[in-house]
């Protein structure tokens, strides 16, 4: 299996919206589910263009036989005294787990924000979430805590872990 990986763009913003209800249905280990990220395609093709010139953040997919089946986004924050740290997502297909798309993007996105000054890498999984966590080890992340009750899911309460990656 080939896996390209780009850039978003703001052409991308309908198809990476419907990738985004895909992967909200498949497990619930997202911050929103089957609804998808709460983004109109217009709202999202102006963050993808934005996001273009801006060197303090990037937004890469995973594509293979031409659908979405990874993306990764980071971000530095924006206050002077947070800039040295940078924020990471990153979500893969159900049926592509497991095939190194989330260490193609881990990767990408790590040398992405060395590159681009970046200090401290963070980002939060949820508690029981063991597959993400691992992929966050392998690349060297270590959790510093624990928000109890971070997610509310039918009615029912899940803990997040906040990792980071010092660099």
């Amino acid at each position: 299996m080939e896996i390209l990986y780009r850039n978003a763009q703001p052409n991308d913003a309908a198809a990476l919206l419907d990738y985004l209800k895909v992967i909200g249905s498949e497990s619930d280990n997202m911050t929103f589910g089957a609804e998808g990220f709460p983004a109109t395609v217009e709202q999202e093709e102006l963050y993808l263009k934005n996001m273009q010139n801006d060197p303090d953040s990037l937004m890469l997919m995973a594509i293979s036989d031409g659908q979405i089946v990874g993306n990764a986004s980071i971000s530095r924050y924006g206050r002077l005294r947070f800039a040295h740290r940078w924020s990471l997502a990153i979500c893969v297909r159900k049926s592509h787990w497991g095939m190194g798309i989330g260490s193609g993007l881990m990767t990408r996105m790590i040398a992405y924000a060395k590159e681009n000054g970046a200090e401290v890498i963070e980002l939060e999984v949820r508690s029981d979430n063991t597959r993400a966590k691992a992929l966050y080890r392998k690349f060297g992340f270590e959790t510093f805590g624990t928000y109890r009750k971070f997610f509310k899911i039918d009615n029912n309460h899940y803990d997040a872990d906040y990792m980071t990656l010092y660099l």
